[in-house]
């Protein structure tokens, strides 16, 4: 079964940092593209980030880029979202997928069950 566990998130306050981690089941990550959006309820997700199969290209939205990094484990099969500089606006359930508008693209659909987020000014 294939399946993507994302977790790592929580409270962080302004000007802090959070990893998020996505990790993969019954699939080998490095094969796919596997990125992160958000979304604040009532609002239209949001591509935040993306890294194509084997991490050679990354993509990131305008919003986050300078602050966030997404990078892959291998050997632990797992991708890694980075936020630092984090901002209140930066609020929302984070969840990895392969497959994010905007950014990642995949013949392959599987997503986390998403990681709440929450930034205190």
């Amino acid at each position: 079964q294939v399946q993507l566990v994302d977790s790592g998130g929580g409270l962080a306050q302004s000007g802090g940092s959070l990893r998020l981690s996505c990790t993969g089941s019954g699939l080998t990550l490095d094969y796919y593209a596997i990125g992160w959006f958000r979304q604040v309820p009532g609002k239209e997700p949001e591509g935040v980030a993306c890294s194509n199969s084997h991490g050679t290209s990354v993509l990131y939205a305008n919003s986050v880029k300078g602050r966030f990094t997404i990078s892959r484990d291998s050997a632990s099969n797992t991708v890694y979202l980075q936020m630092n500089d984090l901002k209140p606006e930066d609020s929302a359930v984070y969840t990895c997928a392969t497959q994010v508008v905007g950014l990642c693209g995949s013949s392959l659909q599987a997503r986390g069950q998403g990681t709440l987020v929450t930034v205190s000014s």
